[in-house]
Parts: C-alpha cells; sequence; structure tokens
C-alpha cells in the first residue's frame, strides 16, 4: 500500500504503509482514535454509574472486560480513558512542538547571546528527570487535567527546541537561504517561509515517538492522583483503582495496562515508519 506526495523533485511514491510494523502501528494508532471519537456509541453504559448488583464481576457477554469495585463497565471506561490519553498527547506534544520549534528556530538562526540564553533555559530543563519534573510541576500547581498537560509540555520542550536549533544550523548556511538574505528578506520571512519547512520533518517524527511518552508520562501522573481527578476515567487512575483487587479481580488492571501497552506501541512503530520514511538514505 502506497501514498503519492508532492515534493521538490516532483510526484513520487511514497511507501509509508509499505513495511508490516508501519501498518501495524497505524492500525492501532487508527483503532485508538476511532474508539475515542465514538465511545458514546461503541458501548451502552455511562462510564461513571455505579452498578451495585454487579461489584467486582469477571468478563461476561454483558460486560466483556468485566466491572470495577463500583460495578462500572470497565470496557466503557477504558473507551473514554482513551479520550483522555489521546487528547492529553496531542495537547501537550502540539504546544510544545511549536514552542520548541520556534525557540530552537530562533537560537540556531540567531546565534550569539540570543543562541546562549534560550538553549542554557533548555539545558536547566532538561537536567531533571523528565518522570520527577513532571510530578514537581504537578504537585505545586495542583492535579488536573490542564496542569497535567502543562507538566507534559515544559518536560518535552526543550527536546524539541534542541532539534530545531540543530537542524536550523545546517539549514541557514544552505545556498538557497543565503540567496534571500542577500535579496533583502527579513529574518522572519526567512525562518517561517524557507528554513520552518526545512526543519519540520524531524520534528514531526520526534513528535510522534513524544506522543507515547505523553501517554505513559499522563498514565504515571493519573496513577499517582496528579492527573485527571476521579471519577473522569483514565487509563492511569484505573490501574491506581486496581491495586487493591490485584488477586480478586486483576481484570481490572489487565485490561487497562493492556490499553496502554497497544496505544504506546503503536505510535512508537508509526514514529518508527514517519522516520523511514523521512530518511533519505532509504
Amino acid at each position: 500500500m502506497t501514498i503519492l506526495t508532492i515534493s521538490g523533485a516532483g510526484l513520487r511514491i511514497a511507501p509509508l504503509f509499505s513495511s508490516r510494523r508501519a501498518f501495524l502501528g497505524w492500525g492501532l494508532v487508527l483503532l485508538a482514535v476511532f474508539i475515542a471519537l465514538f465511545a458514546p456509541w461503541l458501548t451502552p453504559y455511562p462510564p461513571n454509574k455505579p452498578d451495585f448488583l454487579s461489584l467486582l464481576s469477571g468478563p461476561s457477554f454483558a460486560h466483556p472486560f468485566g466491572t470495577d469495585d463500583l460495578g462500572r463497565d470497565v470496557l466503557t471506561r477504558i473507551f473514554y480513558g482513551a479520550r483522555v490519553s489521546l487528547f492529553v498527547g496531542l495537547a501537550s506534544v502540539v504546544s510544545s512542538l511549536f514552542l520548541g520549534a520556534m525557540l530552537g528556530a530562533v537560537a540556531g538562526y540567531a546565534s550569539g547571546w540570543t543562541d546562549n540564553v534560550i538553549m542554557r533555559v533548555m539545558d536547566v530543563i532538561f537536567a531533571f528527570p523528565s518522570v520527577l519534573l513532571a510530578l514537581a510541576i504537578t504537585a505545586v500547581l495542583g492535579p488536573s487535567l490542564g496542569n497535567a498537560i502543562l507538566a507534559i509540555a515544559v518536560v518535552n520542550l526543550p527536546v524539541f527546541a534542541r532539534l530545531a536549533r540543530a537542524q536550523t544550523l545546517v539549514v541557514r548556511s544552505l545556498d538557497y537561504v543565503e540567496a534571500k538574505r542577500a535579496l533583502g528578506f527579513g529574518p522572519v520571512n526567512i525562518l517561517l517561509r524557507t528554513i520552518a519547512p526545512n526543519i519540520a520533518p524531524p520534528l514531526i517524527v520526534q513528535g510522534s515517538l513524544l506522543f507515547a511518552n505523553a501517554i505513559i508520562t499522563e498514565s504515571y501522573l493519573s496513577f499517582l492522583g496528579l492527573g485527571a481527578q476521579p471519577p473522569t476515567a483514565t487509563w492511569g487512575n484505573m490501574l491506581r483503582d486496581a491495586i487493591g483487587f490485584l488477586e480478586l479481580a486483576p481484570h481490572l488492571a489487565w485490561f487497562s495496562g493492556m490499553a496502554i501497552f497497544l496505544t504506546v506501541l503503536g505510535f512508537n512503530l508509526l514514529g518508527d515508519a514517519l522516520r523511514d520514511f523521512y530518511d533519505p538514505r532509504t
């Protein structure tokens, strides 16, 4: 399976779906997106309504993934948890990508003291372990979904900034950039219309890989009670609620853990496919 793309060399065939690894990655990601978008129509149960006649029941025809300690359908809550995980990943990665790319491109193009100030700040952020920094931010600001998104975006910011700076340092010395500079085009025009399109591919690849990391970090925060608060269904707080029932109802941890595993696997495989697609050597 192939797709058509337009490049500077004209029309070419891009084997973005050609490998089994890429096909599996796209399949898992699209399945997660489909579940998140159509969760209200895929299950007859409300995600937060308790059913005290069906507490901790195992998988059955009525409840394929069983029920939790309040009788809520686990499959329904996993579907609604996909919405939270994908929203957190999208919001945090997109915001950190745009801000990080802007800071990195400005630092790489301007050089001098501008480069030193921006990159030293990024180095300070990057020096902290990512999970501990996210925990510190959410602990200071308070547990909420918005603060979790902010924490994950801050953690990912130096990655995009450093990558954008490295790519800008390469692109700014190329002939077509020097030609635009000689013709009198300003820095803003060169950054937005010439450098940005040429440094975008590696940033997109990095973003797809960090999307998976954002889902895991959100699960950490929710597991520790610093993400979305109950009764909002998230995969992380479902795992936290399952701790006390691992012997009695192991399905509570099994299915939410598998949801995290398969979604993260899908984005990692998709990131590998995008990396191979944009790599000129392949």
